[in-house]
């Protein structure tokens, strides 16, 4: 018997109270200013919250002490601060005086996924019905045992910290190796040695590559998850949609905004959006598309240095993308070793069901189970 069952067999034998949470928090006022405003303010060393996964410091702050910040809109990511702070309008910000206020962030954290779908409502961008959530139910054991869970949880908290750090150090060394690795095997003067020492002809892009379809979304047609990646302009997806415009196996480069000349694989169906350049090998038998990539992944950062216009917003030029870059043609069984030694390198770093991503995702899990198994509770029956 651990010290939270021990805790509970002597505190509440039969079972622990839950209230509403309607009933507990105190919430803090709105917020007037937006993520954009917030942008242009004068730095400080305060905290400013927002509804995405970045944060800022500034002058002023509109809490201070212990409080809770959940997005009202998208998803219900939740963070706790303990001090003076600020956030944007799209952040709902609250205390309570009915029980420990870390405790309350430890149990609505282990409850995002069902606070996501019960209590987010609405086409497109779902937003959090805070009425219908006042009903959501907390357990309150006694103040004893929440203040046990929040020491656990803090010591969990910071060792889980401390080993995903170290792993992503490895992670990145190791990413470091693959890029060199990657260079080295995809040099011209390698690639002529697998080869047996044949010259290797080179092709610009555009004639070795067919341009796909890409169509411009409306924001409120996009999901969080679906079943069809969105790729835009971005480095990561733009969202999801219920129908794809491109078979799989395709590779796309980013036309404007700040990345400009990224370039991502699409290994599944997806969408290509307005504000990105589709392609596909026009051949596989001759030019394979995923040596293609590779390839341009080697060579990403001086294209976005060179072929990239720097202006209010920075834009790539297809044609340029189509005329200059140009792709050599080794015999298609050394393209084949190449993509099958650089998948495996790719897996090592990047796919999360393997190499040291894996670890980390099953570190995050192992502490996920931890804090709901110390989080759940026999409810008192009247």
């Amino acid at each position: 018997m651990n010290s939270i069952e021990k805790l509970l067999a002597k505190l509440c034998p039969n079972g622990v109270e839950y209230k509403e949470i309607g009933k507990l928090f105190q919430i803090a006022p709105k917020s007037k200013l937006g993520l954009n405003k917030i942008k242009n303010l004068d730095s400080g060393e305060i905290i400013c919250f927002t509804s995405g996964e970045q944060n800022y410091f500034v002058n002023d702050f509109l809490v201070n002490g212990e409080y809770l910040f959940m997005n009202d809109g998208g998803s219900a990511d939740i963070k706790y601060n303990n001090g003076k702070a600020y956030y944007t309008d799209h952040v709902f910000a609250f205390t309570t005086r009915e029980c420990s206020v870390k405790f309350l962030y430890y149990f609505l954290k282990s409850k995002q996924n069902i606070i996501e779908k019960v209590y987010f409502e609405g086409v497109g961008l779902k937003n959090l019905q805070k009425i219908k959530f006042k009903n959501f139910k907390i357990p309150l054991p006694p103040i004893e045992i929440q203040n046990e869970i929040v020491r656990i949880l803090d010591t969990f908290t910071e060792l889980e910290k401390e080993l995903e750090k170290e792993l992503e150090k490895e992670l990145e060394k190791r990413k470091k190796q693959y890029e060199y690795y990657r260079e080295s095997l995809l040099s011209f003067e390698n690639l002529s040695k697998l080869s047996r020492g044949g010259v290797v002809r080179t092709m610009s892009l555009g004639e070795v590559c067919n341009t796909l379809k890409k169509a411009t979304l409306k924001t409120d047609e996009l999901k969080q998850k679906g079943k069809y990646p969105v790729i835009n302009s971005g480095r990561d997806y733009y969202g999801f949609y219920d129908n794809f415009n491109n078979e799989a196996n395709a590779f796309t480069i980013a036309a404007r905004g700040e990345y400009a000349g990224f370039i991502n694989f699409m290994s599944s169906k997806f969408w290509a959006g307005g504000l990105c350049y589709p392609y596909r090998s026009i051949d596989e038998n001759i030019l394979k598309t995923k040596f293609i990539f590779y390839y341009l992944k080697t060579f990403q950062s001086k294209i976005m240095d060179t072929l990239v216009a720097r202006g209010s917003i920075p834009a790539i030029n297809k044609s340029d993308i189509d005329k200059k870059i140009k792709i050599p043609l080794p015999p298609l069984e050394v393209q084949n070793k190449v993509v099958e030694i650089l998948d495996k390198f790719d897996a090592l770093v990047n796919d999360l069901s393997s190499g040291i991503p894996a670890e980390i995702k099953a570190r995050k899990k192992q502490y996920e189970y931890y804090r709901e198994s110390l989080l759940s509770f026999e409810k008192l029956e009247n």
